[in-house]
């Protein structure tokens, strides 16, 4: 049995929606799946304004665009449902969530404040829509699917915009409400993203929540496999939009994939596969553009890796831009014990998160995000030492098994490196990962460099595809 998520690109319109139903429809020849879904592409964001609009007391803006909410579902409903009775019922049901939302547009207009309660209710609307015409659409198709509120399975605390889900009681009321439907043959089509507390609060489970949503079922059922069907073939060797020879890794570890989100890489997020990690479950990136494409089985199962290593190490170089070096100097750290702890407090009080570092003796090098603010943490630090700020730089990182441990490939990195201005240079932490700053100005060149280095007419066994819209 496979719990299958999609994300917002791939049910963005009727035609993306039918794909979508078709690749369900095929699983459903093989096992009854568990379909997990997104809003349509563009309506949280959409959502996301109306809250704020509202929250700013500018109705008139909230209600126009809660219309084009409205228009969107209508028209997917009007292409994918023919069933005169049933697209009756389905519009019934868009336009019962419509009136919600806009009562929701209106209470907070009044009250003229947007608490992070409302904020969650606001952005729990994209997903409960897009499951219902998924829903009838393929009832309509001949699918005997059965459509749940996943606010009534995935209890949450009041964490609202990150809740944390209370695991005992949602393992029981999946195991309650879903096991005996996939029982009866009846596919489960539900959202991701949301949950609610105890006491009947929506909430929303932050970053990757639906890919989180799909994990947890996926662990808590248990099914064979998680696929995540999003709008490119797998996880990739590098950027395409950056280097357009990158290709499609066919397998990696579950601690590669980790590595790489940390680094910047569109890779799912290590906490939302982490349910899938403790079972052991794989989880397939696949696109829905091109569902022939093999995709990226993401696995720790020795069986399924057996064969599939190439002998070249580096699996994918990832980037992350929008960075500044803060460099921090100060003799005081000569010999001293409990410095780097006190600089680290500072971090730590001014909610500024470090993404690398490099010390020496006297001097400590590390990168923040441009977005991070600095003010009172710069201050702070001027007090024990000198500080420089370097903007517009970006972190890269060469991400493969037992890099550390391997010889002549630091070598290789830097080689193919000699026409770049290396900035800072951060290697130890972690076996499978080499990182490197670079001026902004820098990225194509060294990530074209790179690539080009590792995985340019290397015999790679299977492990690479070529992504199925350049075959």
């Amino acid at each position: 049995m496979a719990v299958m998520k999609f994300g917002g690109t791939s049910i963005g319109t009727a035609t993306a929606m039918k794909r979508a139903m078709e690749i369900v429809a095929a699983e459903g020849n093989k096992s009854v799946p568990v379909v997990v879904l997104s809003a349509c592409s563009g309506i949280t964001n959409k959502l996301i304004r109306i809250a704020e609009e509202a929250g700013g007391s500018r109705l008139e803006k909230a209600m126009e665009l809660s219309g084009e909410v409205r228009e969107h579902h209508r028209g997917l409903v009007d292409t994918l449902i023919n069933d005169e009775a049933r697209r009756k019922s389905v519009l019934e049901k868009v336009e019962a969530y419509i009136g919600e939302l806009e009562m929701l547009i209106k209470g907070v207009d009044i009250v003229g404040e947007l608490t992070v309660r409302s904020f969650d209710t606001f952005c729990s609307f994209g997903e409960l829509l897009s499951t219902t015409v998924f829903s009838a659409a393929m009832h309509e198709a001949g699918h005997e699917t059965a459509w749940l509120d996943m606010r009534e399975i995935m209890i949450t605390d009041d964490n609202f915009s990150m809740a944390r889900p209370l695991e005992e009681i949602c393992e029981n009321n999946v195991k309650k409400t879903i096991k005996p439907l996939l029982d009866e043959g009846r596919m489960v089509v539900t959202q991701g993203f949301i949950g609610s507390t105890k006491d009947g609060k929506t909430t929303t489970l932050g970053r990757g929540g639906s890919d989180f949503t799909a994990a947890l079922l996926g662990a808590w059922l248990p099914s064979d496999v998680i696929q995540i069907w999003t709008d490119v073939d797998g996880v990739m060797t590098c950027d395409p939009r950056i280097v357009p020879d990158a290709r499609s890794i066919r397998v990696m570890t579950f601690t590669e994939a980790a590595e790489l989100s940390y680094l910047g890489a569109k890779v799912l997020h290590p906490d939302t596969i982490a349910p899938a990690v403790k079972q052991n479950i794989p989880v397939y990136v696949l696109n829905s553009l091109h569902p022939e494409a093999k995709g990226t089985v993401i696995t720790n199962n020795p069986v399924m890796l057996e064969g599939m290593s190439y002998g070249g190490l580096v699996k994918s170089i990832a980037v992350k831009k929008g960075q500044r070096i803060i460099n921090f100097r100060s003799n005081r750290m000569l010999g001293r014990h409990g410095f780097m702890a006190r600089i680290f407090e500072v971090f730590a009080h001014a909610g500024v998160s470090v993404e690398m570092i490099s010390t020496s003796e006297v001097s400590v090098s590390l990168t923040v995000s441009e977005s991070a603010v600095l003010g009172d943490l710069l201050v702070e630090l001027r007090k024990i030492g000198e500080v420089e700020i370097e903007p517009n730089v970006a972190t890269i990182s060469v991400v493969g098994d037992n890099l550390r441990t391997s010889k002549g490939v630091a070598g290789r990195i830097f080689s193919a490196m000699k026409d770049v201005n290396i900035r800072m240079i951060s290697q130890g932490a972690s076996e499978i990962n080499v990182g490197m700053v670079v001026e902004g100005d820098d990225v194509p060149k060294a990530l074209q460099s790179l690539h080009h280095e590792f995985f340019s007419g290397t015999e790679t066994n299977g492990i690479f595809e070529t992504p199925a819209n350049k075959k």
